[in-house]
């Protein structure tokens, strides 16, 4: 039987307040044996924590990290050290059996420089994953921990959006693709009341983005990057909310839960 994928992004803001149930609920995922999950993380309020501490300067563009050779060894060290081990330290206390892995290991994640690099520093694309070494984990009865920095022919380094790590890494498997966030998914606000949109099509999806409001700021490259994702072979992408007890597991479950977002009103992904 093919392994079903589901890769999870958690990036680090939300990883701080993530309950222990989360990481009961990815243990208990993978012990069910249908859905095999793989976590690829982020950790953008400890790189600046650190980056401060050292008096490194930082600066963003377009939502992405300026990185200099210095930021980079600072990204490095937060990501591959401190907050992957973090999550394989946590899935261990909830007895599972979890692997840390950079993209630089192995040659997990080759990347190239993003478009606008002469503004960006050393910020990467994924151009192609290594998926032999993430069904190897798997086939051992790990789950992949997986830090978002890549690497060229040359050995050069790239700090990789965490959203964009993820994506690569559920078009390459043909996974489910599962963005875990603090809010209970894309909602409207009307008389004080959060009226979350449980499925949005690429139709619909794009209207609130034009409309403003409901999708807005850094929801909006998360959604972009949805709908590219489902034209990739992707599954189906959905934003949950991680912080609600269990939330992870309902959904899974197939619970209306967060939002799942589809190619087309019918729930088909991709042909």
């Amino acid at each position: 039987m093919n392994k079903k994928y589901v890769v999870i992004k958690c990036g680090g803001s939300v990883l701080e307040k993530l309950p222990h149930s989360f990481y009961q609920n990815v243990v208990d995922l993978q012990k069910q044996g249908e859905w095999q999950p793989i976590i690829v993380h982020g950790g953008g309020p400890l790189i600046s924590k650190l980056l401060k501490q050292t008096g490194v300067p930082t600066t963003f563009v377009n939502g992405l990290r300026v990185t200099t050779q210095e930021v980079l060894d600072v990204v490095e060290m937060a990501l591959s050290g401190s907050i992957n081990k973090q999550i394989v330290r946590k899935l261990v206390e909830a007895e599972g059996k979890a692997f840390g892995i950079s993209g630089i290991d192995g040659g997990l994640l080759t990347a190239k420089p993003v478009d606008n690099k002469e503004d960006m520093g050393f910020v990467g694309e994924v151009t192609n994953v290594n998926t032999m070494i993430i069904k190897d984990l798997v086939e051992k009865g790990f789950i992949p921990i997986i830090s978002p920095i890549g690497i060229d022919e040359s050995g050069e380094r790239f700090n990789i959006n965490a959203d964009m790590a993820a994506s690569a890494v559920a078009q390459s498997l043909g996974a489910k693709l599962c963005y875990i966030s603090d809010i209970p998914g894309i909602y409207e606000e009307k008389n004080g009341q959060k009226h979350i949109f449980h499925q949005l099509d690429q139709v619909k999806a794009n209207q609130l983005i034009d409309l403003g409001g409901v999708i807005a700021g850094g929801m909006i490259p998360k959604v972009q990057s949805a709908i590219k994702a489902l034209h990739q072979h992707v599954l189906e992408v959905s934003i949950i909310d991680g912080i609600e007890p269990d939330g992870l597991w309902q959904f899974m479950q197939g619970k209306e839960i967060g939002t799942r977002i589809l190619l087309n009103k019918e729930g088909k992904s991709h042909v």
